[in-house]
């Protein structure tokens, strides 16, 4: 019997950036990098790709924090496919119990 892992993995994708894109940005490579995965996460949810769940953890953040970042680019964080709308239910229940 297998059993399921709770503890994420993450993998590193490295990519060349030019010293004059950064320079044109004003940006420490390392500022870039972290805006680009947002960015990039909040692409992948707005294509219908990666749930918000799965976007926010790309991004480095929580669910409320991307919530956050998705209505400052006036995207809607509830999406319409049936298994995002079941993950938001969940999220839901699981917050009304906290309380």
């Amino acid at each position: 019997m297998s059993s399921v892992s709770t503890v994420d993995q993450f993998q590193t994708i490295p990519f060349p950036i030019a010293d004059d894109v950064l320079f044109a940005l004003d940006q420490e490579k390392e500022v870039f990098a972290k805006e680009a995965r947002v960015l990039l996460a909040v692409k992948y949810y707005e294509l219908g790709r990666l749930t918000t769940g799965l976007a926010a953890k790309m991004a480095g953040m929580s669910r409320s924090e991307f919530f956050h970042v998705l209505s400052r680019q006036a995207i809607s964080p509830f999406g319409v496919a049936p298994d995002e709308l079941e993950e938001d239910l969940r999220y839901a229940l699981a917050a009304s119990d906290l309380e």
